[in-house]
């Protein structure tokens, strides 16, 4: 996700060696490095009297509290800390970098490398609007922004949003094999499932028309599509399905935190 940020951060025309990227892999040192940045294996490499705007933590959330009390000083002097760990609440946060710290927290999913990323954010009670803004800017370098206020609701995010991607894949290798067991060459089976998934969430994200409408717009009376749709939707199976895959992460997201 760090990488995807940093290559929309410069396509929007933020200076590569205004970005500073901290790694203890030499793997992404080497291409921040390629891309302008400067780069540190570690905080603590980092001149005195440096002082950033932003602080972007891409870190996992297990190891979040090994790496953001070297952070602090940063924090203190006024700037502002945004992170995307799955599940990390802001109070960590506040504990280790001060009450009065600005900190932003924010989702991201992996359509965010290629610039269609889902991205949402909550903040603390610090965080000014010139702060949002920031992050709005930052964050729609990769995607689609928005903002909820009550930070218990990143849960259901992270379970929607955040996982969800994996839900579409997991269902286009269910497709590519239902391809498959029909008859058709898995390579047929694989462009047709790819290809129809891309389309179909391209057209429900640029029609005017509601997604139901859409549904309907395919779906002849008695035809292939409602024969297919009477396994999907009988007993709302699908819906149901869903739901609890969807509060299944949202309780984990819970029990990260």
């Amino acid at each position: 996700m760090g990488r995807a940020m940093l290559g929309g951060w410069i396509e929007k025309n933020v200076k590569p060696n205004d970005i500073l990227v901290v790694d203890p892999s030499t793997e992404n040192l080497e291409l921040a490095s390629q891309m302008g940045c400067r780069i540190f294996t570690s905080p603590l490499l980092i001149e005195d009297g440096y002082q950033p705007d932003v602080v972007v933590l891409a870190v996992k959330p297990q190891v979040m509290e090994e790496v953001i009390p070297t952070y602090r000083a940063y924090a203190e002097k006024g700037a502002l800390m945004i992170s995307i760990a799955a599940g990390t609440r802001i109070v960590l946060f506040e504990e280790y970098f001060g009450r009065e710290a600005a900190v932003i927290r924010t989702m991201p999913n992996t359509p965010a490398a290629v610039r269609r990323g889902m991205l949402v954010s909550c903040a603390n009670g610090n965080v000014q609007a010139e702060h949002r803004n920031i992050c709005d800017s930052l964050m729609s370098a990769i995607g689609t922004t928005a903002w909820v206020e009550d930070e218990e609701l990143m849960d259901a995010v992270t379970g929607l949003s955040g996982s969800g991607p994996a839900y579409v894949f997991h269902m286009v290798e269910a497709m590519i094999q239902a391809g498959v067991s029909a008859g058709l060459p898995e390579d047929l089976s694989r462009t047709l499932a790819k290809v129809t998934v891309a389309g179909a969430g391209e057209l429900a994200l640029t029609s005017t028309e509601s997604v139901e409408q859409l549904r309907k717009n395919v779906t002849s009376p008695n035809g292939t599509t409602a024969a297919g749709l009477d396994v999907l939707m009988k007993e709302d199976a699908l819906t149901n399905l869903m739901t609890e895959t969807v509060t299944a992460a949202a309780k984990r997201s819970k029990e990260l935190g």
